[in-house]
């Protein structure tokens, strides 16, 4: 197994970042590796493209192929490999137990963890017509826009974001839903026609954080990458994941999570139906401001296990 920072001939220490090729991974793994090596200006980034399992087949749900693990599996074979020395990933995507050799060793800064939607002729979501085509895989995003609008009909559709915009405007669904943070990364803020609160639709498990993943044993490179922890993004994070994990959900399980700051008190909101959007649960749970990530995760575990 190679080594973390070998050093390179102009004397800084290269390291490889793992990452998809897609447009908004790119674009989010570049904006991170921009602030990680403004504070640590010696290193010399070098990155692997990779095209996961999910990447190849676009044209059947997630939860059809196998769920969003299916992102990442190529991606963590690199890393044990040796051939990456850490990894950039949604973490939403992320699924709650990792591969035993790998760690997530950072979480920086979210961003707007909120869901947006894009209509055909930029209208919001109240006066888009009766019967209208809601296209999403999400059964996440579709069983909660079916309680607000159950006039409405959710059609799957995959592909990048920019693939759904286009196939929204061009008519062959009337909304398509898509995650803010990923709007913002790509700089297509123009693009939104709503932006839907939480009480609409409660946001993905970690949406709009990354997970910087590396292997376990690398101790100096997980030093490094901790300086880029951004703690109260990492302890919302762990109460939403810990949601996840009590609930074993995947994307066969319509399932969110939403942890918020308000002083020094947490906010868990936490959603769950069956797949086919019967037996809503929505559960609230506020506490005082965890101090760890361990007790963070054990408050979500709490609210995920009142809901099965």
């Amino acid at each position: 197994m190679r080594c973390a920072f070998v050093m390179s001939e102009n004397g800084k220490r290269r390291v490889v970042v793992a990452t998809r090729k897609s447009e908004l991974a790119l674009a989010q793994c570049r904006q991170f590796l921009a602030q990680l090596v403004a504070r640590h200006p010696h290193l010399q980034i070098e990155e692997l493209h990779v095209v996961t399992t999910g990447d190849r087949i676009v044209d059947r749900p997630l939860s059809e192929i196998g769920g969003k693990g299916l992102f990442l599996k190529e991606i963590e074979e690199s890393l044990l490999a040796g051939q990456a020395d850490f990894a950039v990933h949604s973490m939403k995507d992320v699924p709650p137990e990792l591969h035993p050799g790998l760690v997530i060793g950072c979480i920086p800064e979210r961003e707007d963890p909120r869901d947006v939607i894009v209509t055909q002729n930029g209208c919001p979501l109240v006066e888009v017509p009766q019967g209208g085509l809601i296209g999403t895989s999400s059964l996440r995003r579709g069983v909660q826009l079916l309680e607000h609008r159950p006039d409405l009909k959710v059609v799957p559709i995959r592909g990048n974001v920019g693939t759904r915009i286009k196939k929204c405007k061009d008519g062959l669904v009337n909304v398509t839903v898509l995650a803010q943070a990923g709007i913002n990364r790509l700089g297509l803020q123009d693009a939104v026609s709503e932006v839907l609160s939480p009480e609409i639709c409660l946001p993905a498990v970690g949406q709009g954080t990354l997970a910087i993943e590396l292997r376990r044993d690398d101790a100096e490179l997980s030093e490094l990458l901790l300086t880029m922890q951004h703690d109260e993004t990492a302890l919302r994070t762990m109460a939403e994941r810990g949601v996840m994990g009590a609930v074993e959900g995947d994307c066969k399980t319509p399932v969110a999570a939403f942890a918020e700051r308000n002083g020094e008190e947490l906010r868990l909101r936490a959603f769950l139906s069956e797949p086919d959007g019967s037996n809503i649960r929505r559960r609230e749970i506020r506490v005082p401001w965890p101090e760890s990530l361990e007790e963070a995760g054990g408050v979500g575990r709490s609210l995920g296990l009142s809901m099965k």
